[in-house]
């Protein structure tokens, strides 16, 4: 059904600011970046280098095209602060996440973007449990972990979303401009999931294919920040936002 709606919903050329976090990216970040500006409603690519050892600094210095912007953290201080960034400097009507590896295929965003256009989503989770699509075969623990914060993401929530801790995540800009990301690591997945479903935006999810990275790979997320997970899901679910904000300041 995704498809057929997907392929019937035509995708305004330039529509989309692209967020990218790059930490020590240097084998895929080109790569990446090429797939993005192939799209024609990519109007923006905002690039936020998380404070990098590597060559992905001297890479994004090299870029020319005009819809690339560079951003350059003093230091490496995480996804989310990288994320906090680039949102904060997106300029184009929908805003979406893609991290600098191959792992998130971009043409994936002809699925994603197509509720946003309609007007029937305010955010958009591309998941990669849902559907029959490809996905890489990896690590068990990892997907009954992912599926264990999913399942008490949704309790909190009360969601019921497939992949909460999805990185391809699209919003109208105002959506996620209107959001506060206190979090600096991975725990942006289950803070800005728990603040959207407190705010009470629409959500859609569509299926997306998938292929994950091992570590040697350059795969980063570890245990910590499955347990530093499960602390957001609890801080930021919908009950607990309603008490802090009406604690006295």
């Amino acid at each position: 059904m995704h498809d057929a709606a997907s392929s019937a919903t035509e995708i305004p050329l330039g529509c989309l600011s692209l967020v990218v976090p790059c930490y020590n990216e240097e084998a895929t970040l080109k790569q990446v970046v090429d797939k993005l500006l192939a799209l024609p409603f990519v109007g923006e690519i905002v690039i936020v280098d998380d404070g990098s050892e590597d060559q992905s600094r001297a890479i994004m210095e090299g870029f020319a095209d005009p819809r690339i912007r560079c951003f350059y953290q003093t230091h490496n201080m995480g996804k989310g602060a990288a994320l906090r960034t680039g949102f904060a400097s997106a300029t184009k009507p929908y805003v979406a996440v893609q991290d600098a590896d191959l792992e998130y295929d971009p043409i994936e965003f002809r699925r994603i973007l197509p509720p946003l256009i309609r007007g029937d989503a305010d955010v958009v989770f591309g998941s990669r449990f849902a559907g029959g699509d490809e996905h890489r075969v990896l690590y068990f623990w990892h997907s009954i972990g992912n599926k264990f914060l999913t399942v008490f993401s949704n309790a909190m929530t009360n969601l019921n979303l497939t992949d909460m801790e999805t990185c391809y995540k699209a919003f109208r800009r105002e959506v996620i401009q209107s959001i506060e990301i206190e979090e600096d690591r991975f725990g942006f997945e289950p803070e800005i999931t728990g603040k959207i479903a407190a705010a009470r935006w629409r959500v859609y999810e569509v299926g997306i294919s998938y292929r994950g990275r091992t570590y040697d790979e350059g795969k980063k997320i570890g245990w910590r920040d499955g347990f530093r997970a499960i602390y957001c899901i609890a801080r930021y679910s919908p009950p607990w936002l309603r008490l802090r904000r009406s604690l006295p300041r």
